[in-house]
This record gives structure tokens, C-alpha cells and sequence, in this order.
């Protein structure tokens, strides 16, 4: 019993302080809009007074129509054009708060989501590697727009329901501190019960947002893979994946939202105690001394009072519930804005340009892993010169991509130095560093917009005579003139209609119309047919004359032709040498091209 205690209490304490620092952090995004802000509060200040003087004209009123004989018709009449103008420039003033608070709560998701869009473009790629798509899409899109409706409410319902508290009070002790105290004392009662609900809606919010995120995270991965998962008949498990989420998400959210439904109906309650205790006691008032300060007309008021008095904790407890989701939303967010960022770029970095690049490449006792507990490359050491062509083989895993991740810096290595014409990597900007590769990947990625604007992505500027000979180069020309608007044709980022190997080409072309003065060639012929292949290979053979290229393939056939051949194991150069020299030691190599080649 004394342990769930203790961590009660300990989850409570952490709950507060990560409650604090976040807050901490949204009124940080609030400084920008500090005079909004207080327009906005000096508005409400006025829309407050405003609205607690009408009782004190409705009460005249009244008083201007008791008693028989008594009832004054144009003083009644002015009390109610007075009424009449005072909502009218009430209701023009919260039109204008609104206004403000729109300006700042939208101002906020602005910064907020640019900022998280910018952290995205400044992560290390083992952040993106590590975390769901769909959970990091969730973060910038859905938590931040539930953030958005929660502070929003903040804004418009939160500070005017505190003001409208203590004006209230203010007014009902001018009329009658017995009633007043009567009131103070009941109404924390309201305050106890929002808070209790308060605590507890916080992690049922935290965790619906969380699932959430998994069930974005899922949706987004079976829409990206549908041909996998439709060529494994991988339907019916997904659904159930799909189905056992969708479930817990129900149940979070039915959870959440009938915690904060209670809200509402238990502060009622209790404020309809307040009302009904206020029109007992003033009612006996009244009665039991009719000619004393209280009157009719004054108890009319007092119970107008007593209403708007307990209509703000209504609100409030309300807005408390949509804070606490906002609030786990927000923190959700601030946890990908403060996510560690790449490593930056050394002060005074260099600027790598075209005329100092001799195509000079060297690895130095390279080792790097990308966790603590999987050794993956070790004590690597390669140097090459400029204009050779450098094929890296090896069975999957062995690392022949994390040497391109390497190469290209999507990732530091652990210990030892790579150097790019004499200069360390960690030394050059990451810009002049990537702009000094080409690189026709696997993986083939396009942008939507036109096939023109897709091939001319690293030079812009280029002319469509550059763009078509790129294509022709790339075997490319062809199917695009058979597309129905040609160069024109819009594809989406996915590549619409375009088969993997017509992508692929797209991406050949790409380089093909920059031809950088090193280039990398990851599996760059792996969706192109073997007819295509060997035309591509002539144009792959115009490009790496006279650059430093790194091939790597499974197919071996593809690279005979390499100046030097890496041949890799678990991390580790094994062999090096020409395709010749290899298949005559008779090891690794040899094996690997034996068993595709073999009858």
C-alpha cells in the first residue's frame, strides 16, 4: 500500500514538473504576441465590467416597477436602452477579443509547427530511422491542432471566466457581504471537484494521444506498402493489427472524455446549490426586514450575480479538461522540437568547392555501429584515387551502405576520419560535402510536379536542350515522349503511374544533367530491365570518366569493369583487388560470384 503511495505521489510530482516546463515553453511562444495579449485583456477587463453593470440596471429596473402606483415607465425605458448599447458594445468588443485571440493562438501553432518542421530538417537520420513516420507526422499535424482547439479555448473562456469571478465578487459585496460569504463559502466545492477530475484526464489524454499517433503510424505504413502487404495476402493481419489499436483508442478515448464529461454536471450541481443558497438567505432577508438596504430589486440582481458568478467554474473546469489535453498534446510536440539535433558543423567549416575537388578519397581505422551493442564496421581502412571506380560487394548487412551513409555524412563515424581531397568530412560544410556526389540510389525518390522539374531538381536553371540530352543519356526520352504532356506530364511524389524502372531512369537523368565530380551508385540498375541495363551501363560508363565512383551491387556482373573491388564481411574489408585478380585467389569473391553464376 505505502509503495502505490509513493509512486502515486512520484507520478503526480512528475506530472506537475512536466506540466510546468511545458507551459514554461508555450509562454515562451507567447512573448511575440505580448501586446495582442493585452489587448486582448484589457478587453475582456471591459467586456467583464460591462456585463456585471447590467444586473445593477436590471435590479433598477425592477425596483422602478414594485409597489402599486410605483412603476415609472421612462425611467424603465432609458434603464433598458442603456441595457440595449451596453450589450451591443459589449458584444463589439468580444468580437474584437476574439479576433485578438485568433491572431495569437493560430500565431503560436504557426511558429510552433514551423519550428517542428525545421527540428525535422535538422534531426541526424538515426532520429528518422528510429521513429515511426506516422508517429512524427502525428506530433506536427494532429497533437498540434489538438493544442491548437485547447489553447483557443484558454484565450477566449479561461481569462474572461477569472475576471468575471472576481468582478463578481467585487459587485455582490457593494450589494451584501452575508449573501457574498454565503457564496465564497460554497463555491470551492467547484474548484475541488474540476481539480480532481484535472488530474486524472491528463494521462488518459496523454495516452489517446499517444495511440493515436500508432494508429497514424500503422495507417501510414500500409498505405506506403500496400503492394507488400497485398503480394504477402497480408490483409487480414493488418486489420487485426488495425482493429486491436482502433480498440484500445476507443477505450482510452471513451475513458478520457467521460472523465472530462462529468465536469460539467458536477460543477452545475454545485453552483446550483449557490444559487438556490443565495435566493434562500436573501429571500429571508427580505421578508424578515423589508425596509432595510436589501431590496427586491438588489436580490434580483444578487441572483443574476450568483448565475455568472458560478457560470465561470462551469467554463473553466471545462477549459481545465481541454488544457490537459492540450497540454500532453504540446509536450508531445516540444519533445520532437528539443530533440537533440545533428551534430552542427564545425566552426569556420569549408566550403568545399568544384575546383579544389582531385576526387580523393581515404578512410583512416573507421569504426562505427549504429547502437552501442551491435559492432557493425571496424578498423576500415581504404584509399582511393581520383577517377577510380570502386565496387563495394558483399552479402546484405555487411555494411556497404553504411560506408555510402558514411561517405555522403548522414551519419559520424565513432572513431577514425574520413577525408575528401585532403580535407576531414567533419570539417567541410554537409553542403558543399553532399554537392560533391551524385548519387542514383535503390530507393528512388521524386517530387510532385512535372517530369522536367524532376529531372532539372539539382540545377534549375538548365535548359530544356540540357534536360532532353540528360534523358536521352539515360534511356529516359523515350517513354517520356509517349507520357501524355511529354516532359510537361505532373507525377506525384510517389511517381504516379511510372513503373520502378522508369522512375529509376528519372533519377539517372537527374544526375546525368549535374554530373558532380563523384558519384555514387547504390543498386542503381536493381528495377531496370536487363536490355535497359546494358544501354544504361554505356551512359553509367560516360559519367564515372575521369570521377571517383562507388558502385555497390549484389549483381556482380555489373561490376567487372571496377578498378577496385571491396569485398566485405561483417563490417570488414575481406579482400581487395580487380575482378580478375579475385576470382584467381579463390575466396570470398570467388564464392560470392560462384554462387550466381553457378548451373
Amino acid at each position: 500500500m505505502m509503495l502505490g503511495k509513493k509512486k502515486n505521489a512520484s507520478e503526480k510530482k512528475a506530472f506537475v514538473a512536466g506540466s510546468s516546463q511545458t507551459v514554461k515553453k508555450v509562454l515562451r511562444y507567447l512573448k511575440k504576441y505580448k501586446i495582442l495579449f493585452a489587448i486582448s485583456l484589457t478587453l475582456a477587463i471591459f467586456i467583464v465590467a460591462a456585463t456585471l453593470y447590467i444586473p445593477i440596471l436590471v435590479g433598477e429596473a425592477i425596483n422602478l416597477a414594485v409597489g402599486e402606483g410605483n412603476v415609472d415607465l421612462d425611467g424603465i425605458y432609458t434603464l433598458l436602452v442603456k441595457i440595449g448599447v451596453i450589450s451591443a458594445v459589449t458584444a463589439l468588443l468580444q468580437w474584437l477579443m476574439n479576433v485578438c485571440n485568433n491572431r495569437m493562438t493560430f500565431g503560436i501553432v504557426r511558429r510552433l509547427r514551423r519550428d517542428a518542421f525545421k527540428k525535422i530538417q535538422e534531426l541526424p537520420l538515426s532520429y528518422i530511422d528510429s521513429h515511426p513516420i506516422g508517429d512524427t507526422v502525428s506530433r506536427v499535424i494532429s497533437d498540434v491542432d489538438q493544442f491548437a482547439d485547447g489553447l483557443l479555448m484558454g484565450f477566449t473562456q479561461f481569462f474572461t471566466g477569472i475576471l468575471t469571478i472576481i468582478g463578481t465578487l467585487v459587485f455582490m459585496l457593494c450589494i451584501d457581504v452575508t449573501i457574498t460569504v454565503v457564496v465564497v463559502v460554497v463555491t470551492p466545492l467547484s474548484l475541488f471537484v474540476a481539480a480532481f477530475i484535472a488530474r486524472n484526464t491528463h494521462s488518459l489524454f496523454k495516452k489517446q494521444s499517444e495511440t493515436r499517433a500508432e494508429q497514424t503510424a500503422l495507417i501510414d505504413e500500409m498505405i506506403g506498402e500496400h503492394k507488400v502487404v497485398a503480394a504477402f495476402s497480408h490483409e487480414d493481419e493488418a486489420i487485426e493489427q488495425f482493429d486491436e489499436i482502433n480498440e484500445r483508442l476507443e477505450k482510452c478515448s471513451l475513458k478520457a472524455l467521460f472523465y472530462s464529461s462529468i465536469t460539467n454536471p458536477s460543477t452545475r450541481f454545485v453552483n446550483n446549490l449557490v444559487y438556490a443558497a443565495v435566493a434562500l438567505v436573501g429571500a429571508l432577508i427580505c421578508i424578515n426586514n423589508p425596509t432595510g438596504p436589501l431590496n427586491v430589486g438588489m436580490l434580483a440582481s444578487l441572483l443574476q450575480y450568483a448565475n455568472q458568478y458560478t457560470k465561470p467554474f462551469n467554463e473553466i473546469s471545462g477549459v481545465v479538461t481541454e488544457l490537459q489535453n492540450a497540454l500532453a498534446c504540446a509536450a508531445r510536440v516540444f519533445e520532437l522540437i528539443d530533440a537533440e539535433p545533428q551534430i552542427p558543423e564545425a566552426e569556420n567549416a569549408h566550403a568545399l568547392t568544384e575546383s579544389e575537388i582531385d576526387g580523393k578519397v581515404s578512410l583512416e581505422n573507421v569504426e562505427f555501429s549504429y547502437s552501442p551493442d551491435r559492432e557493425l564496421i571496424r578498423d576500415l581502412n581504404l584509399s582511393i584515387e581520383n577517377g577510380q571506380r570502386v565496387a563495394i560487394v558483399g552479402p546484405t548487412g555487411c555494411g556497404k551502405t553504411t560506408v555510402i551513409n558514411l561517405l555522403m555524412r548522414f551519419y559520424d563515424v565513432d572513431s577514425g576520419k574520413i577525408e575528401v581531397s585532403g580535407h576531414d568530412v567533419r570539417e567541410l560544410t554537409r553542403a558543399s560535402l553532399r554537392r560533391s556526389y551524385g548519387m542514383v540510389l535503390q530507393e528512388t525518390w521524386l517530387k510532385s510536379g512535372t517530369i522536367r522539374d524532376n529531372i532539372a531538381m539539382g540545377k534549375p536553371e538548365a535548359s530544356d536542350e540540357e534536360i532532353i540530352s540528360a534523358a536521352k543519356t539515360a534511356r529516359a526520352h523515350s517513354f517520356i515522349r509517349q507520357l501524355p504532356q511529354g516532359y510537361d506530364t505532373v507525377i506525384g511524389e510517389d511517381g504516379g503511374s511510372l513503373s520502378q524502372g522508369q522512375k529509376q531512369l528519372l533519377c539517372i537523368a537527374r544526375v546525368l544533367l549535374c554530373l558532380p565530380p563523384m558519384l555514387i551508385l547504390d543498386e542503381a540498375t536493381s528495377s531496370i530491365d536487363t536490355r535497359t541495363e546494358v544501354k544504361i551501363q554505356n551512359a553509367f560508363a560516360f559519367m564515372m570518366k575521369g570521377r571517383t565512383s562507388f558502385i555497390v551491387a549484389h549483381r556482380l556482373s555489373t561490376i567487372k569493369e571496377a578498378d577496385i573491388i571491396l569485398v566485405m564481411n561483417n563490417g570488414r574489408i575481406v579482400e581487395k583487388g580487380d575482378h580478375s585478380s579475385l576470382l584467381k585467389n579463390g575466396g570470398f569473391y570467388s564464392e560470392l560470384w560462384n554462387s550466381q553464376f553457378e548451373d
